[in-house]
């Protein structure tokens, strides 16, 4: 068993219980019990911006994260004692090189005239994320080739995150430097705080989580997750060659569903089997 645990989570659908399956009772408390070792690194992984982590951890009563890895890569935060942000400013200058030094608003104009894409509101957006709504019947292969165009006269290298808000029922895209992504961004925090792929664990849904999901580093897929997003990484883990690093909750774990902090606690437990018996045993019975 490693020392430490680098334990990486995606928020929404998966620690966060927001999504039309059940949750465990009792599974959030012994999430929380686990974190609360000091063994355990914790950092929240996820699309949304400060703001709605900080929503997020008084609505749902979430542990404070060492880290936050926010705004799908883009940004890194280190959350100090006493609960103030410190923004990793050396990661913000990493990133920003691969769009040529352009701001979002020289990548706005680039792509104004784009009919299909409708630009975010100002909050959703910053200096390395450019987002935009699209209709779910819009030709994203057609528009994925406007931009693509478009940037390559610019010298600008770009990741394009396609995803969909259910609730709403609306298309969203992400314009993130190349290197701007959730596993890119693991990678540099394991660098910068001196953890391997072997003391690191990273769990999510969906997705914008499948390129963590099918690397390297141990991963977990709550059971809550889409049958579509089991079957990609899946797929994309055995091209990987990482099919043994990829564990998929299904539930039975301390008579629990796998459902989101449950499905966290049931990988933990596969790849490190030790840090459970400390970790609100008693909460779940």
């Amino acid at each position: 068993m490693p020392e430490r645990l680098l334990l990486c989570t995606d928020l929404d659908r998966t620690l966060i219980p927001n999504g039309p399956q059940p949750e465990s009772p009792g599974a959030r408390a012994a999430f929380a019990a686990l974190v609360a070792d000091d063994r355990v690194a914790l950092a929240y992984v996820t699309g949304r911006h400060r703001q709605l982590v900080e929503e997020a951890l008084e609505q749902y009563r979430l542990p404070q994260p060492d880290f936050v890895i926010g705004d799908v890569g883009t940004t890194i935060y280190r959350i100090e004692p006493g609960g103030n942000w410190r923004l990793d400013a050396s990661w913000d200058r990493q990133i920003g090189s691969d769009w040529n030094e352009m701001s979002n608003q020289d990548l706005q104009r680039l792509l104004e005239d784009i009919s299909a894409l409708r630009l975010q509101e100002a909050h959703k957006q910053n200096n390395h994320k450019l987002s935009y709504y699209h209709g779910l019947d819009s030709d994203r292969k057609a528009t994925s080739g406007a931009i693509e165009t478009r940037f390559r006269a610019h010298g600008i290298e770009a990741r394009l995150v396609w995803s969909v808000d259910e609730p709403a029922a609306i298309g969203l895209l992400d314009i993130l430097p190349r290197a701007a992504s959730k596993y890119h961004a693991v990678a540099w925090l394991q660098r910068q705080l001196g953890f391997t792929d072997d003391d690191t664990v990273f769990s999510g849904d969906s997705g914008n989580d499948i390129e963590v999901l099918a690397s390297p580093v141990p991963a977990v897929l709550v059971a809550n997750c889409e049958a579509q997003v089991r079957e990609q990484a899946l797929q994309e883990a055995a091209a990987n060659g990482c099919s043994d690093r990829l564990y998929i909750a299904r539930g039975g774990f301390r008579g629990m569903n796998g459902n989101y902090s449950a499905g966290i606690l049931e990988g933990i437990a596969h790849y490190h089997p030790a840090l459970l018996p400390r970790a609100g045993s008693e909460v779940m019975g």
